[in-house]
């Protein structure tokens, strides 16, 4: 069987998230599967994943075969990646890669995010991360899609609204809600990440969808790489990556995007009100500034914590563990996840986690946290002093984590993936 996956978002340099998924999934099934045969589409040369036989990140190397496929390493010598050119930097998937469906279609198509192209083979597969964008608009930028040309703008609103006989426009909001009703729709199968994304879908989608839709929905949580993201005694190489981001102990730890849904102001803020409780105690934020992050920057200043916050921005998995190992504690204050990787990577490294009270953070950690209110800064910085302070719960949370983290696993992920796929 030939199977295609859409590798776009595992491409990517500054992974999160969907992209670290996708990325991960694709490693896995090279190691697990040696039956099928696997075509990756990219919409730029492949880079990180042209050598899957290694754990970790590999020198990259391009070499094309003659029917013009890049070649990629693996176990099994059964992927090859399929480059699909395209002039705009927006609908590659429904543009493109639809184009490429109908010329050379794949027996089942793999979509690692909720975008399924137009044009797709009957078995295809999605996976839907989770629908925050329903559920709460107000955390999420309101932009348009397409060129910053105001004329090219009006004319793919004007296309958008036509294909859609109205119902959408070209912004981002529209595109998540119809791509994400096109794939659930259409999908053959949809892979859900939690029970709490799976019943989020049943909710939001229950007047749009008819009720056998929801009987295609699997759930398959998140895995993580155990590879890395362990208890690490290595404490020259722990310094060492510490000095390079700047980072001096003690400190907290947070890791994921500075926006509104992750709800970074009000950890800032929570900080700012017990920031005289330790002041040798820091906060480190890791990852990419995004939007809400002007909010952010105005409460620390108003705290006056420019000296006691530490933003290093995107960092590559390859530290991560180094930083998670040194931490006093691991802060998780989202608003709205699908499920929350790193989560499962703290609790892997045995740092002590303080996060949100939300259905999906519960699902993920059980009992190996301390939780708290995320939209009471009082209730945030009240845990923030209890996991540094109370060395029994942090040991018990420690003791919790690891043997809730031995549930989660990528190769989990993939050999549960690929029964669904080999089941259509």
């Amino acid at each position: 069987m030939i199977i295609g996956i859409d590798a776009s978002r595992a491409n990517r340099k500054h992974k999160s998230g969907t992209e670290w998924y996708s990325y991960h999934l694709i490693k896995e099934l090279a190691q697990i599967d040696d039956k099928n045969q696997y075509i990756l589409y990219c919409d730029n040369l492949l880079t990180d994943l042209t050598d899957l036989t290694t754990e970790g990140l590999s020198e990259k190397f391009v070499e094309f075969d003659q029917e013009g496929f890049q070649k990629i390493k693996s176990p099994h010598n059964n992927f090859k990646a399929k480059i699909l050119k395209w002039p705009f930097n927006f609908f590659w998937t429904h543009g493109r890669l639809s184009l490429e469906m109908i010329v050379n279609r794949p027996d089942v198509l793999f979509v690692p995010s909720h975008v399924l192209p137009i044009i797709h083979p009957k078995k295809s597969i999605v996976t839907i991360h989770d629908v925050g964008f329903e559920r709460d608009k107000k955390l999420y930028l309101q932009k348009s899609i397409g060129s910053k040309n105001k004329n090219f703008q009006k004319l793919i609103n004007f296309a958008v609204r036509l294909f859609t006989l109205g119902k959408y426009g070209a912004n981002v909001m529209d595109y998540f809600s119809w791509s994400t009703l096109h794939g659930l729709k259409r999908a053959k199968k949809i892979i859900a990440v939690s029970n709490f994304t799976k019943n989020e879908i049943k909710d939001i989608y229950k007047t749009k969808l008819a009720d056998n839709i929801f009987n295609k929905i699997k759930v398959i949580h998140y895995g993580f790489n155990d590879k890395i993201f362990k208890k690490i005694n290595d404490f020259d190489k722990i310094s060492e990556i510490l000095e390079k981001y700047d980072i001096e102990p003690p400190f907290i730890f947070y890791l994921g995007r500075m926006d509104k849904r992750k709800n970074v102001s009000n950890l800032v803020e929570a900080f700012g009100l017990i920031k005289n409780n330790n002041r040798d105690l820091s906060l480190v934020l890791t990852g990419a500034a995004d939007y809400g992050y002007d909010e952010i920057k105005y409460i620390a200043s108003e705290y006056q914590l420019e000296n006691r916050l530490i933003k290093t921005g995107w960092i590559g998995e390859e530290d991560l563990p180094y930083i998670f190992n040194a931490a006093e504690a691991f802060v998780y204050p989202s608003l709205y996840e699908g499920l929350g990787t790193p989560l499962i990577e703290a609790m892997a490294c045995g740092v002590p986690i303080t996060a949100s009270r939300i259905a999906p953070v519960v699902e993920a950690v059980g009992d190996s946290a301390l939780l708290f209110d995320p939209l009471d800064t009082t209730s945030i910085a009240e845990s923030l002093v209890r996991i540094t302070t109370d060395k029994q719960l942090t040991e018990d949370l420690i003791k919790k984590g690891f043997n809730q983290a031995n549930s989660y696993g990528w190769s989990i992920t993939a050999k549960l993936t690929l029964e669904e796929i080999e089941s259509l």
